[in-house]
């Protein structure tokens, strides 16, 4: 048997094992051998907007009665939102939960023990700090923060209070993922040389509430509340519920796509962030006000600090105005292609017995497989969802809120995405080529710290 193919059957066979017994659901009496694991353990939302109804109220409810799980209240500073998420949650079954003003009155009540946040991009860390220091653990939406600061203060607060964090970059808790990430981390892949990414779509809509917008009344909300740490401008309802077009309220598109994708790079890799980054894009069709770039180029550097020889790029292009390519990731080595899109590993482009003789050289073709070949189709109660990763990831945090064990989108992913997303920040904003200063966790253009 050809090494190569041999080393294929032994991944897939020493792979599906691990894989398996991350899908299989645990069992009611697995849960009751934990500690306290026979007490209710009481969530509140933070934030009952369109993320939150869409994706995070259902994957909570899917787990919620077999985990013994359950929904007291909604936290949402616009009156019409938190009763809407209110009777929202009633009506898919969760029961009557209060409708609570803003987060003070909510971590004043005892009967809260986790929250799930899905507020504004420049919310999340925010909100998550809110919640570890008043003793809640959190399932956070991504971005975890767009300033360094924010994520400083984010990571901190995590480690000194011990809560479970659970990060929103589900593709973690998906099975074609963490095969990936073994694939690559076993070596037999060889050294990644490219990632190419890509995230087109064709939707002026996107991310627009041309229906909403008239229905937002300063006098129904609270919007000093609603800017946090960000200066004060005068209330305006596109900035509230449109907030991905504007910054400082988001940086569009790092904010929503590029964290999900090069979250994947810090985990396969092991790599921390990018050593440099740079940008262009602009707003080149959907003139509608918006000031985030509805067109952009970034290319980071990774790899090792101490050795420059050492390394690749990931090229990340997106649109709004044309949605050809769709949604991919594209790892390279010398030996061929890792396709999250299609989940295969081919030797497409790999160094070929003829260019290999050119200089006395040995042919690298990765052998053709697909990542999820001869695991078991996953059997969890995700699966069946309308969001399949979200709900597993869920799963994952409501897990280890039992368990008390690290969830698979720790803190320090996101801390790492953050890091890469505020390069890709300052890049734009600069047109500069950004840096990382390990020392002092601050990102760097021009020689000068990016604030």
């Amino acid at each position: 048997m050809a090494p190569l193919e041999s080393n294929r059957r032994e991944f897939l066979k020493t792979g599906s094992a691990a894989l398996a017994a991350t899908a299989v659901n645990w069992s009611a009496k697995s849960y009751g051998q934990i500690p306290g694991a026979n007490d209710r353990v009481r969530v509140a939302v933070v934030g009952a907007g369109d993320r939150m109804k869409g994706s995070l109220i259902p994957a909570f409810l899917e787990h919620a009665q077999e985990l013994n799980f359950e929904f007291v209240a909604v936290s949402d500073i616009w009156n019409k939102r938190r009763e809407d998420g209110a009777a929202y949650i009633e009506k898919l079954g969760g029961g009557k939960v209060d409708a609570v003003r803003n987060n003070d009155e909510l971590y004043a009540r005892k009967d809260v023990d986790a929250v799930l946040i899905a507020t504004a991009d420049f919310q999340h860390a925010l909100h998550g700090l809110e919640a570890v220091e008043a003793g809640r653990d959190a399932y956070v939406e991504k971005p975890t923060a767009h300033t360094m600061a924010d994520a400083r203060k984010f990571l901190a607060a995590v480690k000194k209070t011990g809560k479970i964090v659970q990060v929103g970059t589900q593709r973690r808790s998906t099975p074609a993922y963490q095969k990936a990430a073994e694939y690559i981390q076993s070596g037999q892949f060889g050294d990644i040389v490219m990632v190419e990414m890509t995230w087109n779509v064709n939707q002026p809509g996107r991310w627009r509430r041309p229906d909403v917008v008239p229905l937002l009344k300063e006098e129904d909300t609270d919007w000093r509340r609603y800017l946090m740490n960000r200066p004060y401008e005068p209330f305006n309802a596109r900035k509230y519920l449109e907030f991905r077009l504007f910054w400082p309220y988001s940086s569009g598109i790092p904010d929503q796509w590029l964290v999900h994708q090069i979250d994947t790079v810090h985990w396969f890799t092991g790599l921390p962030h990018p050593r440099s980054c740079v940008a262009n894009g602009g707003i080149y069709l959907w003139k509608d006000g918006r000031k985030n770039w509805d067109t952009m180029t970034a290319v980071f550097d990774y790899g090792p600090l101490d050795d420059l020889t050492k390394g690749f790029q990931v090229q990340y292009t997106s649109r709004f105005t044309n949605s050809a390519g769709g949604v991919k990731e594209l790892y390279y080595s010398n030996g061929g292609m890792l396709d999250m899109d299609k989940q295969t590993v081919t030797p497409m482009g790999g160094l070929t017995a003829k260019s290999a003789a050119e200089m006395n050289m040995q042919a690298n073709q990765l052998p053709s497989f697909a990542l999820m070949e001869h695991v078991e189709a996953a059997s969890t109660a995700a699966d069946t969802g309308r969001d399949p990763q979200t709900s597993a990831n869920m799963r994952n945090w409501m897990e280890c809120v039992r368990s008390r064990k690290t969830p698979n989108a720790p803190i320090e992913a996101g801390y790492s995405h953050s890091i890469a997303l505020c390069m890709n920040v300052a890049a734009i904003q600069t047109g500069e080529k950004v840096r990382f200063d390990d020392k002092t966790q601050q990102v760097m253009a021009g020689g000068r710290v990016f604030a």
